[in-house]
């Protein structure tokens, strides 16, 4: 079970009381877009074996979006940031280069 801290009003809970959004950081497709970013926006994701950043909105509390850095191998946490965030904040990123230092960083 994974346990995650909400950035915006400071709790923390179980995963059951938050809602996983999917991936974070996605660039969106606007107007104008060819068809194919369009359909790489849609549809394609990254599934990777580690270190992974989602969305995630606190269902059964604050109800707001934020971002949540974990390991998908072993459901180890980093650490959460809000929604807004357009790259993980610097400690974010230095305690996953601590714990995985072949990391090959935020895309």
């Amino acid at each position: 079970m994974l346990l995650l801290t909400c950035p915006n009003c400071g709790v923390t809970a179980e995963e059951s009381e938050f809602h996983q959004g999917g991936e974070a950081h996605l660039r969106r497709a606007g107007p104008g877009s060819p068809d194919d970013a369009f359909e790489g926006y849609l549809f394609t994701r990254r599934n990777p074996h580690g270190v992974h950043f989602e969305r995630w909105r606190h269902v059964f509390g604050c109800g707001k979006w934020f971002h949540a850095a974990r390991c998908t191998a072993t459901l180890e946490v980093f650490g959460t940031y809000p929604a807004q965030t357009t790259e993980p904040p610097a400690d974010i990123v230095a305690a996953i280069r601590a714990k995985r230092p072949d990391w090959e960083g935020f895309r």
